[in-house]
């Protein structure tokens, strides 16, 4: 239910603005700056894109964990999504994910909270309690049966 209020005053509030926008500035000026808008995103997409992919690489190279590089990848698909519906408020939105010191906000923010959430049983330095037996396997002997 929560999804749904928020898709529904997201599209609320898309109409509103566009409708005030169109009234601002006039239907054809309106139209031309939500395509100037997701030109514009669709070249900053393919940018970010490109350097996420580029730092991932790199991070698997190095053998790092590429943690931070997955992050940016699902916020700049995220942002791409953002960019593709119309409105300006998702364009926004979408072109704020794109820049970079946006994003590291946004990641930290993310992880934070994930660290918050996670169960105290993953969190980092968990012991984990069990015991080693080092039993030889059994061989059964000829008169056994299998």
């Amino acid at each position: 239910m929560p999804i749904l209020l928020i898709l529904l005053t997201a599209t609320v509030v898309e109409l509103a603005v566009l409708i005030a926008v169109g009234h601002a500035i006039g239907i054809l000026a309106t139209i031309g700056l939500l395509i100037l808008s997701s030109l514009i995103g669709a070249i900053l997409l393919r940018r970010e894109g490109s350097r996420t992919l580029a730092a991932f690489m790199a991070a698997v190279r190095t053998r790092r964990p590429p943690h931070s590089e997955l992050l940016d990848g699902i916020l700049i698909a995220a942002a791409g999504v953002l960019i593709v519906l119309p409105g300006f408020v998702s364009d926004g939105l979408g072109l704020l994910l794109l820049l970079p010191p946006i994003r590291a906000l946004v990641r930290r923010r993310m992880l934070r909270s994930a660290s918050r959430h996670a169960p105290s049983q993953f969190a980092p330095g968990a012991v984990v309690e069990g015991e080693v037996v080092d039993d030889p396997p059994h061989h059964p002997s000829r008169g056994e049966l299998r």
